[in-house]
């Protein structure tokens, strides 16, 4: 079942390491380096992305030594710089600034590739929705479908919402196989405002159309195993969502909108763009 944690509630060990009762595929955790410091990872079973949200990094993987990773001061300064880091390989993270923070996103593999860069100017972006239709929202696809056969099933973002608009809206859900029409992935979101008063909506509900929700803050974390789970974000406030996405069985995301907002798809701009960049067929290149 869905649920939210708290900014702060997790003191020790990683906020998604795999185990909980919600997730099983997905890994999250935050790094908080200052200037020399270092921290060694190594995940048995995941393909994980290391994404500076501020400051810079060293990253030292099995060998392959990336400098000066990360080149923004926060999250709202810039596109992010990432390394991908292989199952099982370690991984040594050396903060260059103080009070760098770092996003570990990984996701169950059991293949192992190479580690590799993903610069700024590889990221790739998507502007989806309209302030008129209180919906819009650029996504921004750290480890989007460009890699190919270069990694698992791991899909890494970030998503920059609005002030007062919505996003994974019209609701969508991708919680069962069905071929040609939906996968399954599960997902999480970590969620900031700008400014950090901001908060947001949390909305999911499954077939029988009860609706719970939550009130979301700034350095909350959402787990999605299941259901459609449009979101909000309060007037006034940007919104920002890191976002995990790994496919159970496949790396291409369906998505599976709620048939009773079928009348919202071609009000929406840019929803058909959206859904054909996280299911492979926009034509990237690796």
């Amino acid at each position: 079942m869905p649920r939210i944690i708290r900014a702060g509630a997790t003191t020790a060990g990683a906020i998604a390491d795999g185990t909980t009762e919600t997730l099983s595929l997905v890994y999250f955790d935050l790094l908080r380096l200052d200037a020399g410091a270092a921290h060694r990872l190594r995940l048995p079973g995941f393909e994980s992305v290391i994404v500076p949200l501020s400051g810079s990094v060293d990253i030292d993987v099995s060998g392959s030594r990336f400098e000066a990773v990360g080149r923004r001061n926060d999250v709202w300064s810039g596109l992010a710089d990432s390394v991908y880091v292989p199952t099982g390989v370690e991984a040594v993270v050396t903060a260059r600034d103080d009070g760098t923070e770092v996003a570990i996103a990984g996701g169950r593999c059991s293949e192992t590739y190479e580690a590799f860069r993903i610069p700024p100017e590889r990221v790739d972006m998507v502007d989806v929705g309209s302030r008129e239709t209180g919906s819009r929202r650029r996504i921004f696809h750290i480890l989007g479908q460009a890699p190919g056969r270069r990694v698992g099933n791991l899909l890494v973002s970030e998503l920059y919402a609005d002030p007062g608009c919505w996003s994974g809206y019209p609701p969508h859900k991708h919680d069962t196989e069905r071929e040609g029409e939906e996968t399954l992935h599960e997902e999480l979101y970590h969620y900031r405002f700008a400014p950090s008063s901001g908060f947001g909506g949390q909305f999911w509900y499954g077939d029988d159309r009860v609706v719970h929700g939550a009130m979301t803050g700034h350095g909350d974390t959402f787990l999605l195993d299941a259901g459609f789970h449009p979101t909000v974000t309060s007037p006034g406030h940007r919104g920002y969502i890191f976002t995990i996405l790994v496919g159970k069985h496949r790396r291409p995301l369906l998505q599976h909108f709620d048939p009773a907002y079928d009348y919202l798809m071609n009000e929406i701009p840019g929803l058909q763009a959206m859904r054909d960049k996280f299911s492979g067929t926009s034509g990237e290149s690796t």
